[in-house]
C-alpha cells in the first residue's frame, strides 16, 4: 500500500518555505506522496443559507497546481494528489492543460482527485452554477479524458463544448481520476466513472464506504482489484493510531493512506516535519513501510 501525508495547509498561514521543507521531508522520510485540498476563495458564514464546511475566509490555502508544479522540480519520486480539487467550479479545459503539464513535467507523478464541494459563495465568484455541480463533474471527466487522449475533440455536452479542437502536448497517459464525497450518489458515480476514491476517514466512516464502493463495482461489471482506494486518516491521532489504521484499511482492500497532521497542536513547519518523522519511524517498525 502506499502511504503520505496531507499538506497541513491550515496550521501553517500560507508560510511559503513550509511547502518546501514538507514536500522535502516527505519525500525524504519515503512516503509515496503529498495530497492537497482545494479552495480558491473562503467566505464567511454569516450569511443565508447558511455554509455548513468546515473552512472560513481565515483558512489558507495555496493552489494545487501551481504548488505541485513548484515541488515537481525539487523532488524526484514524489506523487502528487488533489484531494480533493472542486472540478465544478473550474473550467474544464483549463483543468486539462494544467493537469497534462503537471503530469508531463512531474514524470508521471500526478493524480488528480475531484469532487463537487460545499461552497456555493465561491461558485459564485467564479461564475459556476453550484446547483449543477453533481450532473456536471461526470460530463467533465469524459471531457477530461477525450482532451488527454483523442487527437481532435468535438464534443457537444450540457455544460461543455469543444468544437474540433485539441490539447496538446498531451499526457503520456490517461492521469489517473478519483473522486470524494459522502453521499450514496457520489460513490455511485465514482463506481461508475472513476478509477477510485478517496474516503476521509472522520468525516465518514471510510471502511463503510469502502465495502459499499466494493459491492457498488461488482454489482456494475467492474473489478474491484483495480479501483483504487484511498483513505484520509483524519480520525488516527499519534503515531501508533495511523499504524492501527493503515493495517486495517490494507485488510479492507485499501490501496492508498494518507496521514493527516493537522489538530495535534503543531503550530510550525519544523513540529509538523517531525511528527512525520515519528510516523514514519512506527510505520517501519510495524512491517507497514
Amino acid at each position: 500500500m502506499k502511504i503520505g501525508i496531507i499538506y497541513p495547509q491550515n496550521e501553517l498561514q500560507g508560510e511559503p518555505t513550509a511547502v518546501r521543507d514538507i514536500g522535502l521531508a516527505v519525500e525524504a522520510q519515503g512516503f509515496d506522496h503529498l495530497l492537497a485540498y482545494d479552495h480558491v476563495l473562503g467566505a464567511t458564514h454569516d450569511r443565508e443559507p447558511k455554509l455548513w464546511g468546515p473552512y472560513t475566509e481565515n483558512d489558507p490555502f495555496h493552489d494545487p497546481f501551481v504548488m505541485f508544479a513548484y515541488l515537481a522540480g525539487i523532488t524526484t519520486t514524489l506523487e502528487f494528489v488533489t484531494g480533493i480539487l472542486i472540478l465544478p467550479q473550474r473550467q474544464t479545459v483549463l483543468v486539462a492543460r494544467q493537469a497534462a503539464d503537471l503530469d508531463l513535467l512531474s514524470n508521471q507523478r500526478f493524480r488528480l482527485g475531484v469532487g463537487i464541494g460545499w461552497n456555493y459563495v465561491e461558485y459564485d465568484a467564479m461564475g459556476e452554477d453550484f446547483h449543477t455541480r453533481g450532473k456536471r463533474v461526470g460530463e467533465q471527466v469524459d471531457l477530461l479524458r477525450q482532451l488527454w487522449g483523442e487527437p481532435l475533440v468535438e464534443f457537444s455536452g450540457e455544460f461543455d463544448r469543444v468544437d474540433r479542437a485539441a490539447l496538446l502536448p498531451k499526457p503520456r497517459r490517461q492521469i489517473p481520476i478519483y473522486m470524494g464525497g459522502f453521499a450514496d450518489v457520489a460513490l455511485e458515480r465514482a463506481a461508475r466513472i472513476a478509477d477510485g476514491f478517496i474516503c476521509a476517514d472522520g468525516a465518514a466512516d471510510a471502511f463503510e464506504q469502502a465495502a459499499r464502493l466494493q459491492t457498488l463495482l461488482r454489482d456494475g461489471g467492474r473489478d474491484p482489484e483495480s479501483f483504487g482506494l484511498h483513505c484520509n486518516m483524519l480520525k488516527a491521532k499519534g503515531a501508533d493510531a495511523v499504524a492501527e489504521t493503515v493495517a486495517r484499511w490494507g485488510e479492507a482492500g485499501g490501496t492508498h493512506a494518507c496521514v493527516n497532521t493537522m489538530g495535534q497542536g503543531f503550530s510550525t513547519a519544523a513540529e509538523h516535519i517531525d511528527y512525520i518523522a515519528e510516523v514514519a519511524a512506527t510505520l517501519r517498525k510495524n512491517g507497514l513501510m
